[in-house]
């Protein structure tokens, strides 16, 4: 049996004390320290004990609601255009947010290092009490961090927050040329026909992929976007946006007690432009019943590669809009087929509305997601380099939809069948996916 003296457990007590009050001591003077560099420097990053790992709740859904319910953040993305910095798309209250921080976690060692963000909501709000807001944070100088956490205030329990993986970290090669982001589809959507004929003909015009994000749309729908998924040229990002807020569907506030407009028509824009930026050369914001229908070129590569030529430094090209009333038709194209397919058939719809005195046409665009910094819908709010509106004879955007000059006589609109250049191919690619899904 081993027999312990007094003195010994006496001097092992004693040094477990001290032991114990240094390490006390010295995390009181590291807290103390941490509270006067943050009132002294509300940007400053604070470092927390090595050994962490990044903790935290990983966020499961597209659309993450805060705990103040006044914030919701979509994805953070790295930004290094002009400095290091985490960029969040996301929606505030634009009143009732006043001060948010960032949460960075380094790996491989966790660390966490806090930043004060700023707060910038687009200005293309249209008077709703929500908007499409960028969250911007410096990035620690001493690590790329993989994930961040967002946070009304430096301090609190990271185990509690959300956490978001930062995307755009690791450059990358572009998988496509050209990928289409439609935002947002809802009201049970279902003009299959018209959708079928949109997305065939943006892959004869050179598209490679085609980003929905989706509220809802009827099951006749959902069975032709499984198909184009499967296929591979649909990216279907899940938008239950009212799930949060009181939607508008319309673009203007009506002073009805909604929260934002259009479904989150921009954030989602937004968020699509952000999200392919490294991965397609070029990205178009369109909805699904517009084609940019080019009038001098067989497709949009060259049309697009010509344009540039021709505009140097430029990341904009905007497309103006002309409206093909769905209530004026041709019996040429009539597909006995294609009938009984809920929708419009565009190939039938060939007079288009004529410009209206002074009103301007709206205009959609192709851009160079790596030159934009935020987008609205018709325009860009920020971007490096020029912006270019591409004249009418080069193209412009067949949009086949309810009239906006419903009282003009036949006679009045211009007839023009540019669209039939491609009725063959058209034709061929509509009739292969509505016998795979539909008819």
């Amino acid at each position: 049996m081993i027999q312990c003296g007094k003195k010994p457990i006496i001097f092992a007590v004693v040094t477990c004390i001290l032991f114990t009050s240094t390490l006390i001591f010295s995390w009181r003077d590291t807290q103390l320290q941490n509270n006067i560099t943050r009132k002294l420097f509300p940007q400053a990053t604070i470092a927390s004990p090595a050994g962490e790992l990044c903790r935290g709740k990983p966020a499961q859904h597209v659309i993450t609601a805060l705990k103040d319910n006044r914030t919701f953040i979509i994805s953070p993305y790295f930004d290094g255009r002009e400095r290091k910095v985490t960029r969040v798309i996301g929606i505030v209250h634009h009143e009732d947010v006043k001060q948010l921080y960032c949460w960075f976690c380094c790996q491989p060692n966790g660390k966490i290092y806090v930043s004060k963000a700023k707060i910038d909501v687009h200005s293309d709000r249209f008077e709703f009490p929500y908007g499409a807001t960028d969250i911007v944070c410096l990035e620690p100088q001493s690590c790329d961090p993989t994930h961040v956490s967002i946070h009304q205030s430096p301090h609190g329990d990271i185990e509690q927050l959300p956490r978001f993986e930062i995307k755009n970290r690791k450059a990358e090669t572009f998988s496509v040329d050209f990928t289409v982001c439609i935002s947002a589809m809802f009201g049970n959507y279902n003009n299959v026909l018209q959708f079928i004929q949109s997305v065939e003909m943006y892959k004869i015009l050179g598209v490679q992929k085609v980003m929905i994000y989706k509220n809802n749309c009827s099951r006749l729908m959902e069975k032709v976007l499984k198909f184009y998924v499967e296929e591979g040229t649909v990216e279907i990002i899940p938008w239950p946006i009212d799930s949060h807020l009181r939607v508008s569907s319309d673009w203007r506030f009506m002073h009805d007690g909604t929260h934002i407009g259009y479904y989150g028509q921009i954030t989602a824009l937004n968020d699509c432009i952000y999200r392919n930026m490294q991965r397609s050369k070029f990205v178009v914001l369109s909805d699904a019943d517009e084609i940019i229908l080019p009038l001098k070129h067989p497709d949009w590569k060259t049309m697009m590669s010509s344009l540039q030529k021709q505009n140097p430094q430029t990341g904009v090209f905007l497309f103006e809009n002309h409206i093909f009333p769905k209530t004026v038709s041709t019996h040429v194209f009539n597909i006995s087929s294609w009938n009984t397919v809920p929708g419009v058939n565009i190939l039938q719809h060939v007079h288009r509305e004529p410009d209206r005195k002074d009103v301007i046409n709206p205009k959609k665009m192709i851009v160079d997601p790596r030159k934009v910094v935020q987008t609205s819908v018709h325009s860009v709010l920020r971007a490096y380099g020029k912006s270019v509106d591409v004249p009418m004879d080069i193209a412009l955007i067949y949009h086949c939809r309810v009239p906006l000059q419903g009282k003009l006589p036949r006679e009045s609109l211009i007839r023009d069948t540019a669209l039939w250049r491609y009725n063959s191919s058209l034709i061929t690619n509509v009739n292969k996916v509505l016998s795979q899904t539909v008819l």
